[in-house]
């Protein structure tokens, strides 16, 4: 095959995660395999240079070079020929929105760090050279100190120090490089001039002109041209610098001893002085680690110091980091983009129009034939992705947290919640959490970026007599009430101003944060709400800036962002318990369950709008896999039985509880979540009888204690990440490795094993729906991976275990010598060992391969369901070019079988419940993907759902030769 063949848009992606551990090599190795599975695109995580030891690829520190250690050129040019020769193409995962920054590896950061604003890439990151703070104008706050910088500095651990081999000083700490402007080495280098005799053979001759070279780098230069001279200079002294010291050992000497005498020594405080007011006038100010979430002033991703936001809006730094990827689309190397953090950016409709522009040149493709691009987008329940966007769509959270609710039962929300309250004493508003989840990461992790956006509007407010008295504390309160109040993750004001959809967001924050708000005068939130509209510059007199009115609008769009995934995802998520599985990325765990008539309407909303948008049940980011989430959600057809068993385990687990200071741990809300993520992730080859294996239980007890910890941190209330209770986590685990102990008798265990046998073959039957649902819906169907197997995992890391792809390479070759029909009740029998699931993925892509026009341009309709258990089915039919395929899945299943059959299958489960087929489709047969069978319907049009479910829990079937 050749690049021609490979589809413009996939049929399906599948995720891999590349790092030290698995590079393109182990990529390449795995490419035939992919392909017979039915995989057109392989969707990779970042690979261009990152911090040494990324697990992830999201800390890049060089958008221009592929990370070493994932492979070198070669390997991935031998990767990506391995795939043009199968007609694959690959999709990259590219991250424009921030870069890794500290240590010593970023080039640009440290150019910025050792010239300031003069820096050429100055403008590359996010930085306010204009802070409030007078001590940090024209600086870059760096908070990376492990202790208060007096300290640090008087313990002798910022040091000094001169490379000989590029002439130039740097401060260290630790693994941490502080470049010294250049405009500093004279005085740096006057003492080694006077100690050296002014002789040849010491090198004091040719030192004296490089030295007065570098005094007069401490002259200004005005222009922009006067700026790259001067720094042209600076390198050919540092140049000359270096080849001095190694030709003259002597000269060597004299200037590390310059350099040794300012390092000072621990114990004399004055000895320090030196150093520090060297450090004084540099570009940036070294500061304690906890310093950050009040001063800080660059753009973070998140509240993560070491990540700093990139000013990818400016032409010149989209250029830069852009460069080599679009070089990688220009040689038919990557087919397609998924844009990390579009929420991120600052303008995203602009950047997606240069991008998109940009590629498709690149890529050479015709006029009107866009280049693939999605984007990772969160979409709250009532938010549309906007059209006017160059993309094919999202990277599938909206799909998934869609067909998600379709297992969870809708009429158990106030039960579960009886039951959460009973047994926790959890909150019973889901938005009163996620609303104090915010305030706390504003008040403790994001509150410099609040601070800086405070100092903004205040300037704002100056502008005009009518508002400048506005206070700066009245407008900071006024902001983070709004942030924290905010439906959606941010809006989208740009030049052309405000939407209606951003206007009824903004509106629905504005009149919350109002009526939540003490202060006394509110007209506060009239001059916010004016700005965040951009009304504020409306007309062509006013007296307020409209370039700066639309620049603070646009910053606080920024800001939301960060707010709403530490405050929600990253807090809320862990706080409120009532049933885990709806605590995903993108998801609500307010909107409890999904009707299957509302999911076909939004199905239908996606084949007209984003039938290209990938589907997804699993990605990097997901809080659990999607077979342990599909496990959960079959809790919410239980709440009295799960309630009954939760009291059961708390009074036999209550003597392995440890008190730390007065209090139990874990604590109830804890306790309750751990029981979920035990039900969750539980190992398929746990479910028989037979004795469990007790390395492979302690292997399992370790995923959980990490789990656990993790979780604590992220909910802060018992622990943080910024203050961990080593106490609270070390009970935690304690109790984790008492209840989870298998070398002894232990009833919890076997209580809990009895219990789980149900709740997993329900948890089964859930996620072979899902499945099917993924890969006949409109859309791409994206996998990450290993999920082709039961996915069990949890939250990274535990999703990112290395792969055992001999398994599934063995597993696959065995079902495809297997002739369609034969066995597969067998498969559903030993479901545990997840060929079934392996075999109805590999068979649905294989229709996709053959029937791609389903897919591609199928439209998308609905089938009535009649009968007695009509509410529990999903059905609908994709048909396109004469042909038709209808799939058919079952939603909460558990009173659909009674305990001596586990799975629903047959007249038994389904009695006389039939779908209502369109008048084209209720004659003739249709061929079972699955089982080979070719169920009919009968003379009124109906087909019997006992027909179809008659082997497996999912039914796919074809018909060929109807009217498109």
């Amino acid at each position: 095959m050749s690049a021609a063949d490979i589809p413009a848009i996939p049929r399906a992606t599948y995720r891999l995660q590349f790092h030290g551990g698995f590079g393109f090599a182990d990529a390449k190795a795995v490419v035939d395999y992919l392909d017979r599975l039915g995989i057109s695109h392989l969707y990779a995580s970042p690979y261009l240079k990152a911090r040494a030891g990324s697990t992830h690829g999201y800390d890049i520190v060089d958008h221009n070079a592929l990370n070493p250690e994932v492979g070198d050129e070669a390997a991935f040019a031998a990767l990506c020929d391995a795939l043009t020769e199968r007609g694959m193409g690959q999709i990259l995962d590219f991250v424009p929105n921030h870069m890794g920054v500290g240590l010593a590896d970023n080039a640009w950061w440290l150019d910025v760090l050792e010239w300031g604003r003069q820096s050429p890439h100055a403008e590359v990151f996010d930085i306010d050279w204009r802070p409030a703070q007078a001590a940090l104008r024209g600086k870059v706050l760096l908070p990376v100190l492990g202790d208060h910088y007096g300290r640090v500095l008087e313990a002798g651990e910022l040091r000094l120090s001169f490379d000989a081999g590029e002439g130039s000083f740097s401060v260290w700490y630790y693994g941490h490089r502080f470049p010294i402007s250049p405009r500093q080495y004279a005085g740096l280098l006057d003492a080694a001039v006077r100690t050296l005799a002014a002789d040849a053979d010491s090198g004091g001759r040719e030192i004296e002109p490089i030295a007065a070279g570098f005094h007069d780098l401490r002259r200004p230069a005005r222009s922009a041209r006067g700026r790259a001279a001067r720094r042209e200079k600076a390198r050919s002294l540092q140049q000359r610098l270096a080849a001095a010291v190694a030709r003259h050992p002597a000269l060597a000497r004299h200037v590390e001893a310059a350099v040794a005498r300012l390092n000072g020594t621990p114990g004399d405080a004055a000895s320090f002085g030196p150093l520090h007011r060297l450090l004084e006038s540099q570009s940036y100010r070294l500061a304690f680690w906890r310093v950050a979430a009040e001063e800080i002033n660059y753009r973070r991703f998140f509240q993560i110091n070491d990540l700093a936001g990139v000013r990818v809006e400016v032409p010149a730094v989209f250029d830069a980091v852009h460069a080599f990827v679009l070089r990688l689309i220009a040689e038919g190397r990557i087919h397609g983009l998924r844009i990390d953090h579009v929420d991120g950016l600052f303008d995203p409709r602009r950047y997606l129009e240069r991008l998109q522009a940009r590629a498709r040149a690149a890529a050479g493709l015709p006029d009107g034939r866009p280049f693939y691009v999605v984007v990772e987008k969160i979409l709250a329940g009532h938010e549309r992705l906007r059209e006017d966007w160059p993309v094919a769509g999202t990277t599938g959270y909206d799909f998934l947290n869609r067909v998600n609710g379709l297992f969870v039962d809708a009429a158990s929300e106030r039960p579960l919640s009886q039951v959460y309250r009973r047994l926790v004493g959890g909150p019973a508003d889901f938005d009163e959490v996620a609303h104090e989840g915010r305030r706390q990461v504003m008040d403790l992790e994001l509150a410099s970026e609040l601070r800086v956006l405070a100092n903004g509007f205040n300037r704002l407010a100056e502008m005009s007599w009518l508002t400048r008295d506005h206070t700066l504390v009245g407008l900071r309160q006024a902001l983070r009430e709004v942030a924290a109040c905010f439906p959606v993750y941010r809006t989208y004001v740009d030049a052309r101003g405000a939407t209606a959809d951003d206007r009824r967001d903004l509106d629905w924050a504005l009149s919350l944060a109002r009526r939540r708000s003490r202060r006394a005068d509110k007209s506060v939130f009239d001059f916010v709400h004016a700005a965040l509209t951009t009304d504020l510059a409306a007309g062509r007199h006013g007296p307020y800036r409209r370039n700066e009115v639309r620049r603070l609008a646009m910053k606080f769009q920024q800001y939301t962002g960060p707010v709403t995934a530490k405050g929600v995802e990253d807090t809320a998520f862990y706080r409120f318990n009532r049933l885990i599985s709806l605590n995903e990325v993108g998801g609500e765990p307010a909107r409890f369950g999904t009707t299957a008539s509302a999911f076909h309407h939004g199905m239908q909303e996606r084949a007209r709008a984003w039938p290209h948008a990938m589907l997804a049940s699993a990605t990097h980011d997901t809080k659990r896999g999607e077979d342990a989430r599909a496990r959960i959600d079959a809790l919410s057809e239980i709440p009295g039985l799960w309630e009954h068993r939760v009291r059961r385990w708390r009074t036999l687990t209550r003597r392995l509880r440890v008190d730390v200071d007065g209090r139990p741990a874990p604590a109830a809300n804890d306790e309750y979540l751990l029981y979920q993520a035990l039900v969750g992730a539980w190992p398929a080859e746990f479910h028989g009888a037979a004795p469990l294996d007790a390395d492979a239980l302690d292997a399992f007890r370790e995923r959980i204690v990490a789990y656990m910890a993790k979780a604590v941190r992220e909910a802060k209330v018992h622990s943080s990440w910024i203050d961990p209770d080593q106490a609270y986590e070390a009970a935690l685990a304690t109790f984790i490795g008492r209840l989870l102990d298998g070398r002894r008798r232990n009833l919890f265990l076997d209580d809990f094993r009895a219990f789980h046998r149900r709740v997993a073959e329900l948890g089964a039957v859930n996620a072979l729906a899902q499945a099917v649902l993924k890969l006949t819906a409109p859309g791409v169907p994206d996998f990450y991976q290993g999920g082709e197997l039961w996915d069990f995992s949890l939250v990274d890391p535990d999703n990112r275990r290395p792969v055992d792809f001999g398994l599934r390479r063995r597993l696959l070759d065995d079902l495809s010598r297997m002739a369609i029909g034969d066995g597969v009740a067998d498969l559903l029998r030993t479901w545990p060992d997840g060929r079934i699931k392996l075999f109805v993925l590999w068979r649905l892509l294989s229709i996709r391969r053959e029937h791609p026009e389903f897919f591609a341009e199928g439209r998308y309709e609905a089938v009535t369901v009649a009968g007695g258990k009509a509410d529990h089915v999903v059905a609908f039919v994709r048909r396109n070019a004469g042909a038709a395929l209808l799939v058919a899945v079952p939603r909460l299943a558990f009173r659909l079988s009674d305990t001596g059959r586990p799975f629903p299958l047959g007249a038994d489960a389904w009695g006389d419940t039939a779908l209502a087929l369109p008048d084209d489709l209720a004659s003739g047969a249709w061929s079972h993907l699955f089982t080979g069978a070719h169920p009919t319907a009968a003379s009124d049009g109906r087909l019997a759902v006992a027909d179809l479910l008659s082997v497996l829990p999912v039914a796919v079937a074809l018909r060929t030769g109807v009217d498109g």
